[in-house]
């Protein structure tokens, strides 16, 4: 079955090239106009992956995000934005949105994000050899530096108290705890969190750590996520 995708963009010309080329590549699309009619559909036939235009008449982008969050609705959501600045972004972030793509962007470029995203939440298409293995299934408990994780139940606990955290928090923290006192470079968890280096300018990561260090952090305890300037960061209890 192909993947699923609506598409919600009030400029005509990008609409249309945008939802050719995701229909030459494989996928199935539902394109609209504006964010009502985005959350009619979704509401209606929820897809795979939404793409959302930030600026759109009446209900633009990121409300539609926020109702959708709202609503319990975990669908990825890929940004297309021509807002550049860093503020601009991370609202996007805040309003539940996974990732952003700035216009005028490449068309492989939304591929590779939209690959990515589909690949998070187990919805793309995976080739499994005729004689494969027996997987090995990672434990359902992780443990460090006084966290705790299920990784089945994607709940997560600092001593008594648990976290409340997105799909995006959770798989980073997962990635911190598994990998708990090696420091992890920034490109290495840009591949294993969002798929794609998104290269030295990018923010997306800071913006991560920050959500994160305030869920972890707690009056007289010591800070868990530590920066290794230049590096990355790593999970460690001092």
């Amino acid at each position: 079955m192909p993947q699923t995708v609506l598409l919600a963009e009030d400029d005509r010309a990008i609409r249309h090239a945008l939802e050719r080329a995701l229909t030459l590549e494989g996928y199935q699309v539902t394109a609209v106009a504006d964010g009502v009619e985005a959350l009619a559909q979704a509401h209606r036939t929820p897809p795979d992956v939404l793409v959302l235009d930030v600026m759109m008449p009446g209900i633009d982008g990121l409300q539609v995000c926020r109702v959708l969050r709202a609503e319990g609705d975990r669908t990825p959501i890929l940004m297309l934005t021509a807002l550049v600045e860093t503020q601009d972004r991370i609202a996007g972030l805040d309003a539940g949105a996974d990732d952003y793509v700035v216009k005028p962007f490449d068309v492989e470029e939304v591929f590779a994000r939209l690959r990515a995203l589909l690949r998070r939440t187990g919805t793309a298409p995976v080739e499994v050899p005729a004689k494969a293995a027996e997987p090995q299934l990672p434990p359902r408990l992780l443990e460090a530096a006084g966290l705790r994780m299920d990784v089945q139940a994607r709940r997560a606990w600092r001593g008594p108290r648990e976290l409340e955290l997105t799909r995006t928090e959770f798989e980073l923290l997962e990635l911190l705890v598994r990998n708990a006192g090696i420091v992890l470079d920034h490109s290495t968890i840009y591949d294993r969190i969002w798929g794609y280096d998104f290269g030295p300018g990018s923010k997306n990561l800071a913006v991560y750590v920050g959500y994160l260090r305030r869920k972890l952090d707690e009056p007289g305890a010591p800070q868990l996520i530590h920066t290794v300037r230049g590096v990355g960061y790593v999970l460690r209890e001092d």
